[in-house]
């Protein structure tokens, strides 16, 4: 299953390898990357926007902008298995929705694949048909992959389940996971993201899993207005801390800095968003 999603990675550098050894899970080699990104420009462009006709959420925004940082920067992209480390073939971001907001409400995993060719009104097309698709009142929401095995093996007694899932573990440490388990299945993506903006929340920090192969989740808070000085000047700017954890066996800090100041540069020129995912982006270094 792994090499139709993913191909391994040999020209990396000696200290990648060395980390892997030294720290084989990654639990406990994840990194915290905490930071405030300025979102006035990219909330006043989907203003414009909304004026315009077109609903397109700060959400559905931040998707892709991510998905255009995966582009940019491909060692975002890779994982560590069994001690190799791989790269996925796709960008996949992933999240949870809610079928309905209140606190017995299931949930459900979703994967939003970015095409090289996709832009924020594809994106958040994509986006809103499966959100859409979960939290249709009219239907019964039909439950395929690992939302619908999950349920199956919750309900099983503990001596039957947990060497089930024991076997299931050995199975993706190995790559031989089935396809029917893979499937929307928000640990197997390129990166895990959670709207905590919504629920007025800041952001949090929120542990990887060694099961799967997302290397990378990042938590959003709320856009709060905030006095920022600039040139010299106070101003009021609209602010979202972000709570990142990365993989720190996929590449070095530098890299990880790099990429979220890309992010920002994004959200700074949100017409950026119109261009396709895998447009290539230039940033003079500071």
């Amino acid at each position: 299953m792994r090499s139709k999603y993913a191909r391994r990675v040999k020209d990396f550098n000696g200290m990648n390898q060395i980390a892997i050894d030294l720290k084989p899970q990654r639990c406990v080699s994840d990194v915290y990357i905490n930071m405030k990104m300025d979102m006035t420009n990219v909330i006043d462009y989907l203003d414009k926007k909304k004026k315009e006709g077109e609903h397109i959420t700060l959400f559905h925004a931040i998707v892709t902008a991510v998905g255009m940082v995966f582009y940019n920067r491909p060692y975002l992209n890779r994982f560590v298995q069994d001690r190799h480390i791989f790269e996925h073939k796709y960008v996949d971001i992933s999240f949870v929705a809610k079928v309905a907001f209140n606190d017995t409400a299931e949930e459900m995993m979703i994967i939003i694949r970015v095409d090289e060719d996709d832009n924020l009104e594809t994106i958040s097309k994509k986006i809103y048909d499966k959100v859409h698709g979960v939290r249709d009142k009219d239907k019964k929401v039909e439950k395929k992959g690992a939302n619908g095995i999950i349920d199956v093996l919750a309900g099983l007694p503990n001596p039957i389940r947990i060497p089930i899932v024991g076997l299931l573990k050995w199975m993706d440490r190995k790559g031989c996971l089935p396809d029917s388990i893979c499937q929307d299945n928000l640990y197997y993506s390129s990166i895990i993201l959670s709207n905590l903006g919504t629920l007025g929340s800041n952001a949090i920090f929120h542990n990887i899993t060694d099961f799967g192969n997302s290397s990378g989740l990042a938590t959003i808070g709320e856009v709060r207005d905030e006095e920022v000085l600039i040139d010299g000047k106070k101003e009021i700017r609209k602010r979202c801390e972000f709570g990142i954890n990365l993989d720190e066996r996929i590449a070095d800090g530098y890299y990880f800095v790099r990429s979220v100041q890309l992010l920002q540069y994004i959200f700074d020129h949100p017409e950026l968003l119109e261009q396709p995912a895998n447009t290539k982006i230039e940033v003079e270094k500071k």
